[in-house]
């Protein structure tokens, strides 16, 4: 049968499916940027400069996104397993 129980952990289930990607995608975009920036103080090139300020907006995106989503998901940890979270704490 479908009730609100099934549908708040299909919710949860987007949610947390959509929340993983953005970790990921920062961890890597900071890992780009480092080389981005190191290879502009080695060479001194300014199309290295360039490519780091583009991909600064995009990791500040990312990383905005995915603190939204995971505040989010803590919100229905709460709701759609109260049992869980009286055992494991605040």
């Amino acid at each position: 049968m479908l009730d609100s129980l099934l549908f708040s952990r299909i919710q949860f289930g987007a949610n947390i499916s959509f929340h993983i990607l953005f970790p990921t995608i920062s961890i890597a975009l900071g890992w780009f940027l480092f080389f981005f920036k190191i290879q502009h103080i080695r060479t001194g090139l300014d199309y290295w400069l360039e490519a780091y300020q583009f991909w600064v907006k995009i990791f500040a995106l990312t990383f905005a996104l995915g603190v939204v989503s995971g505040i989010t998901m803590s919100f229905q940890f709460g709701t759609n397993w109260p049992g869980y979270m009286e055992t494991v704490g605040n």
